[in-house]
């Protein structure tokens, strides 16, 4: 039974996944940890999302409709408010995470001090469920000082695998502006104002890759686009006064992302 105050809200923003959405929500209520509250806000779905939102009856399930297609970081930080838990933890719709995954974040956050994230490997899945491997960054870049060495060239942190303390991630919310690149852009500010981030080796997260997701669209612009979220990071750092070595080397490695993109562009220009 759910508590007033649970310890854990998961937030779970669902768009257009409804062929995975029953799995990834039982995924959840399947935790072995069990205090907790799972915030689900359907954005305006053009599929039947809805319907299988609604034939889940556990009392630890609140659901939400947003009237019009919100966008993800607009929903995040929907959900975020909505929370009553003392920690965050991150669901998409079309992932699964594996029975022990909250038993052993809380373990590791109540392990650490203030001011860390705890995240975890994951396996990459396809649309069948079929495991297709692993992320290399992910499984690359494992301890926290590896974490924030790569930060300011790429990402290597799991989105869906994310846990933290509510009072930190309302002290820097999801950027609307950083439009599918939200999560990426949250590391690098939390990064910069000292945040860690403490990953668990064990895969507690299964991926899906889709044919239609923004992280395969991605693979065929990464640089230009990394290139993009780096600026507007630093115009964001620089608002607030804050210029630090982070900072400084995620502005070289934007340049080194510009770069390598236009040589790439121009590389297809002359193929065609």
């Amino acid at each position: 039974m759910i508590k007033n105050t649970p310890l854990i809200s998961v937030i779970m923003p669902v768009y257009n996944t409804a062929n995975f959405l029953g799995a990834a929500i039982q995924s959840i209520l399947d935790q072995s940890f069990e205090d907790f509250e799972l915030i689900i806000i359907d954005d305006a779905s053009t599929d039947h999302s809805g319907t299988v939102i609604s034939e889940f009856k556990d009392e630890r399930i609140r659901k939400y409709r947003n009237e019009k297609n919100l966008g993800l970081a607009i929903t995040l930080n929907k959900a975020i408010r909505l929370s009553a838990g003392k920690y965050i933890a991150r669901m998409d719709g079309d992932d699964i995470s594996l029975p022990n995954r909250f038993e052993l974040q809380i373990s590791a956050l109540k392990k650490e001090a203030d001011r860390v994230v705890v995240c975890s490997t994951c396996q990459l899945i396809d649309e069948e469920g079929k495991k297709i491997g692993n992320w290399k960054d992910d499984k690359k870049y494992l301890k926290t000082d590896q974490i924030r060495s790569r930060l300011p060239m790429n990402n290597c942190i799991v989105h869906p695998s994310v846990m933290v303390t509510k009072d930190i991630i309302t002290d820097f919310f999801y950027d609307p502006v950083q439009h599918e690149s939200e999560d990426y852009d949250l590391w690098l500010r939390m990064s910069s104002d000292g945040i860690r981030f403490v990953k668990i080796p064990e895969a507690l997260v299964q991926h899906r890759i889709r044919k239609e997701s923004f992280t395969r669209k991605r693979q065929k612009n990464v640089h230009g686009k990394l290139f993009i979220v780096k600026q507007k990071f630093i115009f964001h750092e620089i608002l607030k006064g804050r210029i630090n070595s982070f900072v400084t080397k995620t502005f070289l490695f934007s340049f080194i992302d510009l770069l390598i993109g236009t040589y790439k562009y121009i590389k297809n220009l002359l193929k065609r």
